[in-house]
């Protein structure tokens, strides 16, 4: 633990010797790549840690006709809704707008109203964001570069 410590201290000292402007391109990339990764993961309909999503409940026998039922979280992922953002010290990816709160009774899992006046439902867990060991390995890429280059 020390050790991953230390390593992280470095990386802090080398990160602050770039100027501002290198520093905040560099957390653009890594914003970037989170948000690509973030996005194939929903796509792919899986959590960060390789886990599919739950699948939505059966509807009941007599539903409407005409009606199509899409994979989840389609416009969620759209770069409308899921902003990367940068700053010279960090990278965020985020869910925005109206959106926002949907995103996080889904990946939380949490009781929400479907329709104004519906009873509350409870939601599977479904996380949306995360990390796993590839992704980390990706941006501890990127910052290689970006301090070498």
């Amino acid at each position: 633990m020390r050790l991953l410590e230390s390593f992280a201290e470095r990386l802090g000292a080398l990160i602050n010797n770039l100027e501002p402007p290198a520093q905040k391109e560099m957390a653009r990339a890594i914003a970037k790549r989170l948000r690509a990764s973030q996005q194939q993961n929903i796509k792919r309909q899986q959590a960060p840690d390789g886990t599919p999503f739950k699948p939505r409940r059966a509807e009941p026998v007599r539903k409407k006709k005409g009606r199509v039922k899409r994979e989840m979280f389609v416009k969620l992922r759209t770069a409308k809704y899921m902003k990367a953002k940068a700053t010279n010290s960090e990278a965020s990816v985020e869910f925005v707008g109206k959106v926002q709160r949907m995103a996080q009774v889904h990946h939380y899992g949490l009781r929400d109203r479907p329709a104004r006046g519906a009873k509350e439902v409870p939601y599977d867990e479904r996380p949306l964001l995360g990390f796993d060991n590839e992704l980390l390995e990706d941006i501890i890429n990127l910052i290689g570069e970006n301090l070498v280059g």
